[in-house]
């Protein structure tokens, strides 16, 4: 099996040379078509890997992973819209793990330019790297990129099939396809006539597709609308299908309990759990173990039972080491240095403020745990988990068991929240690993809540340090530092075994790639090398970036004596218009004056990510001595709105998570574990303490922008910025339950 880590290494470096100009790829290898995946069974047919009919109708492909987001619906659409689809005849699918279906837009992502500036010469240079994943067989949902993704593939997917459909048509009829229409799932004959696309299918996948023009937007009857969510009624209904859903006849069920310190394993002891009733076997995992039982309750409760000697971390074991060793890298030389404009080090005449910052640790939570079902058979096997990474899912189980990935065949759920944690392939891992000591028994591996907790993969803890000059108002300087354990080369390690080259410009988004304009700028990156897993969590390096920078932004303002509107939509004015109408806009939503009446702060927060420029103004209220966070307002500019509903939840949906996590989030460490267990001590906003909210959806016409992302980083500075408004004390640490008497 070192072929599939070599495969996968040489396939990754390839990917990554590519992104910095080092390598030339055959041009053939990269725009030729991925094969077509679906497999079909009698009285079906597929006309593209997006499009499977057959006598229960249409079904749409939809490849990225759906965790609550609406991804689905808003896919589903991109086809139905050019295929003349009845939307309630529509069936969806997630679709099996296959090059055809890699992510287009991630590896774009990676170009070492500002997005706000992209022309059009660049947003071409994006799609022609982002090509490359096809090679990659990268087919992952995250960096907010599946709508920018699909947004042309699966609208050719719909109007290449319509058109086929009606050649199909056109030859059983005798007429010229010219003469044919098409509406709601049939094609219409000039005399009236329908067939309906299911009995056209198996003559049109016959047939070669013929090139197409996709339809214009004022043509549009379901695109730019709210369309009824297709995960709606059998979430409604619990009839939807989560990985904790899945049962599977003969299934034997099982736990794990993994190092706390994310360290290897002394000894263990299993002489009373294995004498409890029911329990089958509890198998050396080397850094933990795992228990099978005949449910998953008594194998969490034999999984305690055992009796361990852990190895102590690698890494500083609390809290304040780990912090230490994170501001210590600030003086390290920078990995990343994407924003150097004029001269930070030369003397610049004004009034010069500094400034510190940290922030934690952060959980994903995800409300569903971690879980997998595996079955394995000798020569085969079968994956049913919620991910976000099916293709890695099948190459890293395979490897686990000691088969080919082509012998594995992945199932994918809805999940209960992804946030970035179900890009991570260990819990499916570990049910490959559990059902190959059961040859032919179907295992369902459930992690225990705390469990999940303790064995996440971290938003890693940051520190920054700021330096910044203003005069006559404006700014002249800014300097800025930010330190934190890379997520980049972490999770690059663990998917490929190599860290890509050049600078890790993740690290530092959403602080160097701002659309102000000042005359002197600098943002470095600084990598600390400690071992605490981290991984991608909503809005990655943006999360920290955005708290540190705009809270800076906003000192500055102060410092000027200028108003904090003003300050930002001078600086975005000169640089990106789409951005300063966007801090404009959310002014005017809020009737924002400057001024607040006693018992009441606000503030605002911006913040440019994955292609939206977000602005968020909170206002918080002074009850009796606690604090409630009353009111949010949101203006959002996604070029086009495909789905305005889906949009809006999405950036309400950011906006909760970024003020859940800078109000009361943290990970704390104590002997190189984590203190958090669950919710009781990780909680999150919940309907009493989450604030109204106002959302405008702004359309420039740029590039369509992402939206599950973008919500999140500027609710944290505008929440903190409006703290400082109401108490005047400036918040410089999450969470902020730490300084104000937040009512959560």
């Amino acid at each position: 099996m070192a072929s599939i880590g070599k495969i996968a290494r040489r396939t990754f470096l390839i990917g990554s040379a590519a992104l910095v100009g080092g390598v030339a790829f055959g041009v053939y290898q990269v725009k030729k078509d991925a094969p077509n995946p679906l497999q079909t069974a009698d009285g079906e047919s597929t006309l593209n890997p997006y499009i499977l009919i057959n006598t229960d109708g249409v079904t749409i492909i939809t490849p990225r992973a759906e965790m609550g987001q609406g991804i689905q619906t808003t896919m589903a659409a991109l086809v139905a819209e050019e295929m003349d689809l009845n939307w309630n005849d529509i069936n969806v699918m997630h679709g099996p793990p296959a090059k055809a279906y890699y992510n287009g837009a991630l590896l774009g992502l990676a170009l070492p330019y500002h997005h706000y500036t992209d022309s059009e010469f660049m947003t071409g240079m994006r799609e022609t790297v982002g090509e490359v994943g096809k090679l990659l067989n990268l087919q992952v949902t995250g960096g907010s990129t599946s709508t920018r993704d699909a947004y042309t593939k699966m609208r050719e997917a719909g109007a290449t099939a319509r058109e086929t459909l009606k050649l199909a048509a056109a030859d059983r009829l005798g007429v010229d396809a010219s003469t044919l229409k098409t509406e709601n799932g049939h094609v219409i004959a000039a005399g009236g006539e329908k067939l309906s696309y299911i009995d056209l299918a198996a003559e049109a996948a016959a047939i070669d597709p013929p090139k197409v023009d996709l339809r214009a937007k004022s043509a549009w009857t379901k695109l730019g609308k709210a369309m009824p969510r297709t995960d709606m009624v059998g979430k409604s209904t619990g009839t939807a299908t989560y990985a904790t859903d899945v049962a599977l006849d003969g299934a034997k069920f099982a736990t794990v309990r993994i190092n706390p310190a994310r360290a290897g394993m002394v000894s263990f002891d299993a002489t009373e759990a294995e004498a409890m009733d029911g329990v089958d076997r509890v198998i050396d995992l080397g850094n933990g173990i795992a228990v099978v039982a005949s449910n998953t309750w008594l194998a969490m409760q034999a999984a305690e039972m055992v009796d361990i000697t852990w190895e102590p971390s690698t890494y500083p074991e609390t809290t304040d080491g780990l912090m230490e060793a994170i501001t210590a890298s600030l003086s390290s030389e920078p990995n990343s240095v994407t924003r150097d404009d004029g001269d930070v080090d030369a003397a610049v005449e004004g009034t010069e403020i500094t400034a510190e910052y940290r922030v934690p640790w952060l959980a994903h939570s995800t409300m569903e745990p971690m879980t997998s079902s595996a079955l394995y058979t000798g020569d085969a096997m079968t994956i049913w988990a919620g991910n976000q990474a099916p293709v890695i899912i099948q190459q890293k189980t395979a490897e686990a068991v000691g088969l080919t990935p082509e012998q594995v065949t992945v199932q994918t759920t809805y999940m209960g929240g992804g946030f970035g944690r179900r890009t991570e392939f260990d819990a499916a891992v570990h049910a490959a690993r559990v059902a190959k000591e059961f040859e032919g028994t179907p295992i369902k591996l459930t992690w225990s809540r705390e469990e999940d907790m303790r064995h996440d993969f971290y938003r890693p803890a940051a520190a920054a340090s700021f330096r910044g000059v203003v005069k006559d108002g404006e700014p002249v300087l800014l300097h800025g530092k930010v330190a934190a354990p890379s997520v980049t080369h972490q999770s690059s390690l663990r998917i490929a075994g190599q860290i890509p080259p050049g600078p890790d410009r993740g690290h530092i988004e959403g602080s160097a790639d701002q659309p102000y304009a000042i005359p002197n700028f600098r943002l470095s990156g600084h990598l600390t090398d400690i071992s605490v897993p981290v991984g991608f969590w909503r809005s990655v390096g943006n999360s920290f970036n955005g708290f540190f920078f705009d809270t800076f932004i906003d000192e500055m303002a102060v410092a000027a004596g200028a108003d904090a509107v003003q300050f930002r939509l001078n600086m975005a004015a000169k640089e990106h218009s789409a951005s300063a109408k966007v801090i404009e806009t959310v002014a005017e939503m809020a009737g924002w004056t400057g001024q607040t009446p006693d018992g009441v702060g606000r503030g605002i927060g911006f913040t440019y990510s994955f292609g939206t420029p977000t602005a968020e103004i909170v206002e918080v209220v002074d009850e009796d001595g606690a604090i409630r966070i009353n009111k949010c307002w949101i203006a959002c500019d996604v070029g086009t709105a495909l789905d305005p509903s889906i949009i809006e939840a999405q950036m309400v949906s950011g906006a909760i998570y970024g003020m859940s996590a800078a109000a009361q989030g943290e990970i704390t460490f104590t002997d190189g574990a984590a203190d958090q267990w669950n919710f009781p001590d990780y909680d999150a906003l919940r309907m009493h303490n989450t604030p109204k909210f106002e959302v405008s959806i702004l359309e420039s016409g740029h590039s369509i922008g992402g939206v599950g992302e973008p919500g999140t980083p500027p609710s944290m500075p505008a929440l903190g910025n409006a703290l400082f408004d109401l108490t005047g004390t400036r918040a410089t640490e999450l969470p902020l339950m730490k300084t104000f008497d937040l009512i959560l």
